[in-house]
């Protein structure tokens, strides 16, 4: 395992459940919830598919980047919502520090 798939197999409940959770909460004033939680879905299964490699998931993550205005934490979040932008965040960063230079 990578650096990265550590850290989504160490927070895999935690963000399984937030993603989802932020959609119920937040789906109605932050649509981009939705999208969000299906690229997590996305990034998920394509982690258990790579028998441990470090699967290509950089776009997903830069869509969610996006969706997210950067991670920012929208003024009427949650501690859910907050929490889980945090770990996405933090998700991203190791992924693009094991892929400087490629």
């Amino acid at each position: 395992m990578t650096a990265f798939t550590d850290y989504l197999a160490d927070h895999a409940e935690q963000l399984d459940l937030g993603t989802l959770a932020i959609t119920r909460a937040h789906g109605t004033h932050h649509p981009e919830v939705f999208e969000i939680r299906k690229r997590y879905e996305t990034i998920r299964d394509r982690i258990a598919l790579a028998n441990g490699a470090q699967p290509q998931i950089g776009d997903e993550l830069a869509r969610i980047r996006d969706l997210t205005n950067g991670y920012t934490i929208p003024d009427d979040a949650c501690p859910t919502l907050a929490a889980t932008y945090r770990m996405l965040e933090e998700a991203h960063r190791i992924y693009e520090s094991a892929n400087e230079g490629r």
